[in-house]
């Protein structure tokens, strides 16, 4: 099979869909690869090392998309891109299709096969190929976060951990799955109040087992929220349903109740956001302000780490893509159900029950159009 890896185009997106090390195990495995020109800068990689491990190089992305019969991107398609794609093609790469009606559109109308990462499953239970991303952003945002509460970024003004003598800020964690799992671990480590909500007795519980009496796990109702919210400093944001939109946890009126200065980091910004307020926003103008609450929105934030997540990400999808390009994408949909979980349009159909409702398409069912 011929595997094609564009540059990605996105606000500041520095990753890649194959890291030269993945592109050597792909080759290795008897197929073709063709790299746009300087798509691994952004890691450290130049056209040098994907030659090395075996990959051709192509001047543009229309070389790629035109010859391709694999896609492997990070970032959903552009416009540009989507415009490229045609009938009978496999696009792998993450999509986030609720939220974004037109993205959706213009992949149902190329004809191709689209599998999104972040709704394949796993035999144990999870979403494998978003959890690395969201272990990296659920990092960043206590980074993100701390750094906003600075007063020249329109903070409070406080120090997360505070200093001997001096209260920490207190950082209410919204979702205990892997996002907040990874945000706890940092904010306890910075030294601040953490307080995570969720709605999974498991889930607490495991975050008690892991950190003990350094968090306060709380079980997430309407006024506990409230509670919470209005008192925090620092809100981080990390639910998540998968293939679907997330739900609108925090109001508009909660955020107004909010301190002067507090800020708020959506992480489930990708999938539109958990709060009423939050619209995306890039690296390049990452935060904006409502009702003097700081708002950090930016909807790729692995990829302001982009060394560090193009590794993480090809550790998860490197099988996936060697089994794509190996078995054909319809014998491997066919015989994987986790992978088949993946498949979100296909031949001009969606094929995720999330989305289909979400956007107002009719559902079909995956293996009947196989």
């Amino acid at each position: 099979m011929l595997v094609g890896v564009p540059k990605e185009i996105k606000n500041n997106e520095f990753r890649v869909g194959l890291a030269p090390s993945s592109v050597r195990e792909v080759v290795h495995h008897g197929h073709e690869v063709v790299v746009e020109t300087n798509a691994g800068i952004g890691i450290g990689a130049p056209d040098s090392e994907y030659e090395a491990a075996g990959a051709q190089i192509a001047p543009s992305a229309a070389d790629i998309f035109a010859h391709a019969e694999l896609i492997v991107k990070v970032k959903e398609p552009q416009a540009v891109e989507r415009a490229m794609l045609r009938p009978g093609q496999l696009l792998f790469t993450y999509l986030h299709l609720a939220p974004d009606p037109d993205q959706t559109r213009d992949l149902v109308e190329s004809g191709a096969t689209c599998i999104a990462y972040e709704t394949v499953t796993s035999p144990h239970g999870g979403l494998p190929l978003l959890a690395p991303m969201s272990k990296v952003a659920g990092r960043m945002a206590i980074q993100a976060g701390a750094y906003c509460l600075e007063k020249p970024h329109g903070g409070l003004g406080m120090l997360l951990g505070g200093v001997p003598g001096v209260d920490p800020a207190k950082v209410v964690i919204i979702g205990g799955g892997v996002v907040g799992t990874h945000a706890t671990h940092i904010a306890v480590g910075m030294g601040a109040e953490v307080w995570v909500l969720d709605r999974s007795g498991d889930v607490l519980e495991a975050h008690w087992r892991q950190f003990g009496r350094s968090t306060n796990t709380v079980f997430s109702t309407r006024d506990a929220l409230e509670r919470h919210v209005h008192e925090a400093d620092l809100v981080i944001g990390g639910v998540l349903i998968p293939g679907a939109a997330a739900p609108k946890l925090v109001t508009a009126e909660m955020v107004k109740r909010m301190k002067p200065g507090a800020v708020i980091v959506d992480v489930a910004i990708d999938q539109g956001g958990c709060c009423e307020t939050s619209r995306p926003t890039t690296h390049e103008a990452p935060t904006y302000v409502v009702d003097e609450v700081v708002h950090y929105c930016v909807a790729n934030m692995p990829g302001g780490v982009p060394r560090t997540s193009t590794f993480a990400l090809n550790n998860a999808t490197l099988p996936h893509v060697l089994h794509l390009a190996d078995s054909g994408y319809k014998t491997a949909l066919r015989n994987d159900e986790h992978l088949r979980h993946g498949l979100n349009v296909h031949a001009g159909k969606v094929t995720i029950r999330e989305v289909a409702e979400e956007l107002g398409y009719e559902y079909a069912e995956p293996l009947s159009i196989l």
